[in-house]
């Protein structure tokens, strides 16, 4: 098995600290509010304010024992979670079958985020693998993360979302899509409690356990509500409240919009 000391005195075995480009988040943060659905845009964002939280996240992974069985192991969960018929065949109610299921209605697929990360100009060509590990499995449990909090790929779920990530990795890059994000949905939806629902998800990212180390691999054939109650995540009560009226409000400005651009 691969050890702390094993990685700590290979040269360049962790990733490299990263100024702060704010001019750089400014733009991408502009662009992503005029088309929400450039996700390309988020990576530029956290990519752009990370400054050293990458670094710190990594060493609070391979510090750890399960982080480095992980990275000994050489895991790749994106090919776990592309084998879809073996997450198909798992027991109702369990995290991979439940996670199956998400994917198939969002129309959304394992890989789908790997070409939107690779806009970042960051230099993840040049980590060093068990550095490079850790960034994947970071990307790639993105959706994961959907399923076990309970926040939905609507707005007002996609942004707490990231106030849960943001109380859990602390990047300033995530914290900054918050503040802006919440800022122009309250705008948009004035009195439904945005706020309250977007502390409320970082006060439960807080509370839980810290998510980049689950054994994904090993929670995805146990029950959901097993899952949850394994990471300590609590309920987005705010969020489950106000949702169906939010939701409600982006399709009618959706199908506002569309019906602009047809005219």
């Amino acid at each position: 098995m691969t050890t702390i000391s094993d990685i700590s005195t290979k040269s360049g075995s962790r990733p490299a600290r990263k100024r702060i480009e704010p001019l750089k988040a400014i733009r991408a943060i502009r662009a992503l509010i005029a088309d929400k659905e450039d996700t390309g845009q988020v990576f530029r964002i956290i990519d752009a304010l990370s400054g050293g939280s990458d670094e710190r996240m990594f060493g609070r992974f391979i510090a750890n024992e399960t982080g480095q069985r992980i990275v000994g192991e050489k895991r790749s969960l994106l090919a776990t979670l592309c084998d879809r018929e073996r997450l198909s065949r798992l027991p109702e109610g369990t995290l991979g079958r439940i996670y199956h299921e998400f994917m198939a209605v969002e129309n959304l697929t394992a890989d789908g985020l790997v070409e939107a990360s690779a806009e970042a100009p960051r230099r993840y060509g040049e980590m060093p693998e068990a550095a490079t590990i850790f960034r994947d499995r970071m990307r790639d449990s993105h959706d994961l993360w959907h399923v076990t909090t309970g926040y939905g790929r609507d707005g007002l779920g996609e942004l707490c979302l990231l106030a849960f990530t943001y109380a859990q990795t602390r990047n300033r890059g995530i914290g900054f899509i918050v503040l802006v994000g919440a800022r122009v949905a309250t705008k948009q939806a004035p009195g439904l409690g945005i706020w309250r629902a977007v502390r409320e998800g970082y006060r439960l990212g807080k509370a839980a356990q810290w998510l980049p180390l689950a054994d994904w691999e090993t929670l995805l054939s146990l029950p959901l509500a097993d899952v949850r109650a394994r990471l300590g995540i609590g309920a987005p009560v705010i969020y489950q409240r106000i949702e169906p009226i939010t939701s409600a409000a982006e399709k009618t400005k959706m199908a506002g919009q569309g019906m602009k651009t047809a005219a």
